[in-house]
């Protein structure tokens, strides 16, 4: 039996204004980018009132990095220099590879009711940098549910669980990403890859990330692992609902300003040269 996960820290999700004007809460970022690699940022967005995110994120440039937007509840209209456009709706997930550049907007629709999703970068390796842009959109009758324990649900985005592969697939971190909901009181164990990055985000009900229960988290805390290979979550009186995120880290220099992540100061410099010069997109035409 492998070794069960310890908790290395709990963060917290902070306030942060972006794009246009959206309200959302970040839960890490830039001052996070040794503990998680290879993920760069985890952004919760979402309201009962469309005027905290109505305004949206308008035409903005991406490179180096995929970005996985995965929508609980409401609607994004989406376009890119690839000529992909449509609506990510409740359920669905989009997967991003920006690779040597694309440039989108993402425009939350005014929804009924509290609207909320997730935006993860996730960087990719010095090698694939510049690989070609790719566009992947899931909808959310392609994202199958397991019942891996009683009492237990997971719906399974990018890796595999019990017999279930996620739809989302060939990206270059190797991920896993589940979406875990746990009945009241009931445990869920789940071995992961020794030595990649492994972390949960609570984002509903409270209940505990290790075997001995320690550190009781609730919605909005995010704990990142130490090492190991079993993760066991165990809910609490009300249930537990989860995002269980793993990847393979790329031990590798990081260059980031903005919406752009290269490895280096002069790659960086170019990028923000080229997008000012107009030769940012390599193989795409904006529509």
């Amino acid at each position: 039996m492998s070794a069960y996960r310890s908790i290395k820290t709990i963060l917290e999700r902070r306030p942060t204004m972006e794009g246009a004007g959206v309200r959302l809460k970040r839960v890490f970022s830039n001052n996070e980018v040794e503990l998680l690699d290879p993920f760069l940022l985890l952004d919760d967005f979402g309201s009962d009132d469309p005027a905290d995110y109505i305004a949206g994120f308008p035409w903005h440039p991406h490179r180096g990095i995929e970005t996985v937007t995965y929508m609980l509840a409401g609607e994004v209209e989406h376009g890119d220099s690839m000529g992909n456009k449509g609506v990510i709706r409740s359920g669905d997930i989009q997967w991003m590879t920006a690779g040597s550049g694309i440039i989108h907007q993402e425009m939350p629709q005014a929804y009924k009711g509290t609207a909320r999703g997730f935006q993860l970068w996730v960087n990719l390796p010095a090698r694939n940098k510049m690989m070609e842009p790719r566009y992947r959109g899931v909808t959310s009758d392609t994202v199958v549910e397991t019942s891996p324990q009683p009492g237990v649900k997971v719906k399974v985005i990018a890796g595999a669980l019990n017999g279930v592969k996620g739809p989302v697939r060939d990206v270059i971190a190797d991920p896993e990403y589940f979406d875990v909901t746990l009945q009241a009181n009931t445990a869920f164990e789940h071995d992961t890859p020794a030595g990649h990055t492994v972390f949960a985000y609570v984002i509903g009900g409270k209940g505990w990330l290790t075997r001995d229960k320690q550190d009781e988290l609730t919605d909005g805390q995010l704990a990142l692992m130490n090492d190991g290979g079993k993760i066991k979550a165990t809910a609490g009186a009300k249930g537990m609902r989860f995002l269980l995120v793993s990847g393979k880290p790329l031990k590798e220099p990081v260059a980031w300003y903005g919406p752009i992540v290269m490895n280096t100061q002069a790659e960086l410099d170019t990028a923000f040269e080229e997008f000012n010069n107009g030769t940012f997109i390599k193989r795409q035409k904006l529509k």
